[in-house]
């Protein structure tokens, strides 16, 4: 990544560059990127929209001010990260799934990165994942804006990512590379059964809450303990309130799932 890229990354999330590869560095990153990059899957919905996890995803991010899912804003932070000096690897994981079924391998892809002498679990490709690094070593309770995270060992170097008690993911102690996805995005983009393609959304944390407007229709506030709903009356509405929520302008609406606001991701 060139210098001006990196420099255009980060003022795109705000953030201030690090004196330092370390963990005080990679907490201020990790915390912007998930305050200013949005999650969410709208050119999963946009016909003729391509979805790239190489470099290309930093012209999406960074100068699109867009967001998405785990296969592109973890590969653009990867990318950030390691030109800033962090030893990264992408690891592969499995998403669980309501009723206790464990998704495919590589249906998921989160980051360890090193710093400070440990190993951290940085994933802002995730719904409900935390704001703060995760210690990979502690099978502890890490306390978080976001909740109270746990990991579990799962058995062959993988580890379960648990958020009050409820499993999210799984990811494996074996590092890949970011072809190695290839054929699960191929999946999430044309697989009947895909979440991705069942639901449309866009999510955002804020420093008390989240914001997420649903299938072009339902906005939902969360700050601190207040929760509200407003449904958007016509395609101008909702054009302006991804403008207004996420700092996302489009020229058109994605086109909503079968579902509605009750279809896709959980992102809450």
């Amino acid at each position: 990544m060139s210098d001006t890229i990196m420099d255009d990354y980060l003022r795109r999330i705000g953030a201030t560059r690090p004196e330092r590869a370390d963990l005080e560095g990679l907490r201020h990153l990790m915390e912007r990127h998930l305050l200013s990059v949005p999650f969410e899957n709208l050119d999963y919905h946009m016909e003729g929209t391509d979805i790239f996890m190489d470099e290309r995803v930093l012209e999406k991010i960074v100068y699109g001010n867009r967001g998405g899912g785990c296969y592109e804003v973890n590969p653009a932070l990867y990318f950030l990260l390691t030109s800033l000096g962090y030893e990264v690897d992408i690891l592969p994981g499995w998403v669980h799934r309501p009723g206790g079924v464990l998704g495919p391998f590589l249906g998921h892809l989160a980051l360890r990165v090193k710093a400070d002498g440990e190993d951290w679990l940085v994933d802002v490709g995730f719904g409900r994942n935390s704001r703060f690094p995760l210690n990979l070593a502690s099978r502890e309770v890490q306390h978080d804006p976001h909740g109270e995270y746990r990991l579990h060992d799962a058995g062959d170097g993988a580890v379960d990512v648990y958020l009050g008690g409820k499993p999210l993911y799984r990811v494996a102690d074996r590092p890949v590379t970011i072809p190695d996805f290839a054929p699960t995005l191929w999946w999430y983009r044309t697989s009947p059964d895909s979440s991705f393609l069942q639901g449309l959304f866009c999510s955002i944390r804020t420093t008390d809450g989240l914001v997420t407007l649903k299938a072009n229709q339902q906005v939902s506030l969360v700050a601190g303990e207040e929760r509200s709903k407003r449904t958007l009356a016509d395609e101008a509405e909702a054009l302006e309130a991804y403008k207004e929520y996420f700092g996302i302008s489009l020229d058109r609406l994605p086109k909503e799932p079968a579902g509605g606001i009750t279809a896709g991701v959980r992102t809450e």
